[in-house]
């Protein structure tokens, strides 16, 4: 009774206010078992390894690799969701585990390991969870007066260090990352742990996006945040390549965030040929939440608060002089991950998978993702669309309160859509899909007239020839209203980016994130000059990210292949493979099995090193 109760309490918890007679008109689960996403096997994202896999081990080659390729795939992600006898909240949470895909001649190698931080140390000496995380508080120490805490809160080294999110290179060296100040150094051939580096022992950032950008020259920039005497700042760090890459890092520009209690949330930003890209959606973190959670012992993600009536925000910063330059609004939308931005004809294109809200971090809560198919709501929570923002150069925003001519007299890109409060701080809206594709899909007139209205000669901005993305000048900003790239919902997006990084570009790669989808498990290209797709999938094969390595002298954008890691849904956990694909077909080249000798989890990030095979 009392296991039915909790159970019944954690479904509602997670629930959105769902009007069935208009989302779900039928009421009927998908199929006889009483599941309502019967193609998507969520245990993928559940699994815990076991035991390393320190030596590397062979597996069963088919098809074709090609004999040019030769590397590493190396691979980050949640390795494990148990300490001792307790388990992680959130899949943000879970110990980061390395793994390695080995390619040279045609043959491929496996391995996988933990990165040895801090954090895990300490919780392994404990056998519990002693440091807090984002979606998991730890076990109060009875020896931490409430003056520790406080003093805790000012020192990075407090926090945690699982940098379990991806992986980049600086220089010749590689290293994982979280957005916490804390990187850790990886050997590419061993994946052992090598060294830790605190960014806030060089430039003072409290904390830094799982994304930096890597210039052709080998330098790197990431987004941090600061705290300043005017309040918390968003910091374009620069670590320019050389031997003393960590010593030398300067920050080269400075923006106030609008918020001086809420600094808003970064997971990544963008850059071009002449501009710094960020875009300030309205999730923030919030201060004073955050000082409780510290002095109470709260998980991080309880100092989220997601504003849904204020608008996304998009500034512009000249590299050369780290002055900003411009800002656009559009309506209130979440992201994570931008797949790219340059600059054309007097605009800037900034390309982002976008949601209508931060619901889909509730999704990845371990009950939610457990309990997913029993949630009539939960693929509609985690739909996403990557959408094009056109961003017209030389504007005039206007600042006087007087309405002007040409202006738009209310804009909106889509009544936000919104579960009844989880575990963010947010109001409750009425729900409505993201794939409204507002620019070039069927959209219901009557509601479009609502959400929009303009004044008869009302100009958009956007002069691109075969852009349907809008612009508009309002009483005190530009107004952004983007296209939709394609239908499929699409995440950790990549690009040929050695190449194509800030620059003009035609396609991007990424999975699924449809979980209704007849095949879950979806890899995607995505043209975005023609806004058409093609797709690779196998029944109960589920990928992660897809990276495109180039043919030693490619002669088109799509001249290379597709690598990513599988592994399959249900009993089989002991298995991991690599497929290759082509990356101008997507058809499959090659792969290679591997069967272990335990549970190998789905990972998030990675990246492809050239030549540590």
């Amino acid at each position: 009774m009392a296991t039915g109760a909790f159970k019944s309490f954690i479904r509602d918890f997670f629930a959105a206010k769902y009007d069935d007679k208009r989302l779900d008109p039928q009421g009927e689960k998908l199929d006889g078992n009483g599941r309502y996403y019967p193609n998507c096997k969520s245990d993928v994202w559940l699994r815990s390894c076991e035991r390393e896999i320190v030596d590397p081990i062979e597996g069963h080659l088919s098809g074709h690799i090609p004999n040019w390729l030769n590397g590493s795939l190396l691979r980050n992600g949640p390795g494990s969701w148990k300490v001792g006898d307790m388990t992680f909240g959130h899949l943000f949470d879970c110990s980061a585990l390395l793994h390695r895909f080995a390619i040279r001649d045609g043959r491929v190698t496996y391995q996988n390991r933990f990165v040895d931080t801090e954090t895990l140390r300490k919780n392994r000496a404990a056998q519990r969870i002693v440091v807090t995380e984002f979606g998991t508080a730890s076990v109060p120490d009875p020896c931490h007066t409430i003056f520790d805490k406080f003093a805790a809160i000012f020192r990075p080294d407090s926090g945690t260090d699982n940098s379990m999110i991806s992986i980049y290179p600086f220089g010749d060296e590689y290293y994982t990352f979280t957005e916490t100040p804390f990187m850790h150094r990886i050997n590419p051939c061993t994946l052992a742990t090598e060294g830790r580096i605190c960014t806030t022992d060089f430039v003072g950032v409290i904390n830094h996006t799982s994304h930096p950008h890597i210039v052709p020259s080998g330098t790197v920039y990431n987004l941090g945040t600061t705290m300043t005497k005017s309040g918390p700042a968003y910091t374009i760090i620069c670590f320019p390549n050389g031997h003393q890459m960590f010593e030398d890092a300067h920050v080269v520009a400075t923006l106030p965030c609008r918020w001086k209690l809420h600094p808003g949330y970064m997971h990544t930003f963008g850059l071009t040929e002449h501009y710094f890209v960020i875009v300030e959606q309205p999730l923030s973190v919030s201060l004073t939440e955050y000082i409780k959670s510290q002095l109470y012992n709260q998980n991080l993600s309880a100092c989220l608060k997601w504003y849904e009536d204020k608008p996304t925000l998009f500034h512009l910063i000249e590299r050369s002089t780290g002055k900003l330059v411009q800002s656009f609004e559009s309506e209130a939308f979440f992201y994570l991950h931008i797949i790219n931005c340059f600059e054309q004809d007097e605009h800037v294109i900034v390309d982002i998978c976008c949601y209508k809200n931060p619901e889909m971090i509730n999704c990845m809560y371990l009950e939610a993702i457990a309990n997913m198919q029993t949630n009539a709501n939960y693929a509609k929570l985690f739909r996403g669309r990557p959408l094009r923002f056109v961003l017209p150069l030389g504007g005039q925003t206007m600042t006087s309160g007087k309405r002007a001519k040409g202006i738009v007299k209310s804009f909106s890109l889509v009544g936000l859509g919104t579960a009844q409060p989880t575990r963010l701080k947010h109001s409750v809206s009425e729900f409505v899909d993201i794939s409204y594709s507002a620019t070039n899909a069927n959209v219901d007139k009557t509601e479009e007239t609502k959400r929009m209205r303009y004044d008869e000669d009302s100009i958009n901005l956007v002069t691109l020839k075969h852009s349907q993305a809008e612009a508009y000048q309002g009483t005190n900003a530009i107004y952004l209203r983007p296209e939709m790239l394609c239908d499929w919902g699409c995440e950790t997006p990549r690009i040929y980016y050695e190449r194509h990084m800030g620059k003009n570009y035609r396609y991007f790669y990424a999975i699924s994130s449809d979980v209704d989808a007849e095949n879950p498990g979806t890899l995607i290209k995505v043209d975005v000059w023609k806004k058409t797709t093609l797709t690779w999938c196998e029944r109960n094969v589920y990928p992660s990210e897809p990276i495109f390595v180039p043919s030693p002298q490619p002669q088109s954008e799509d001249d290379g292949v597709i690598l990513a890691s599988i592994v399959v849904g249900g009993l089989n956990d002991r298995y991991v493979g690599l497929i290759v694909l082509c990356a101008k077909t997507m058809t499959e080249l090659g792969r290679c099995d591997f069967h272990t000798n335990g549970p190998v989890p789905k990972c998030l990030h990675g990246w492809f090193a050239p030549y540590t095979a």
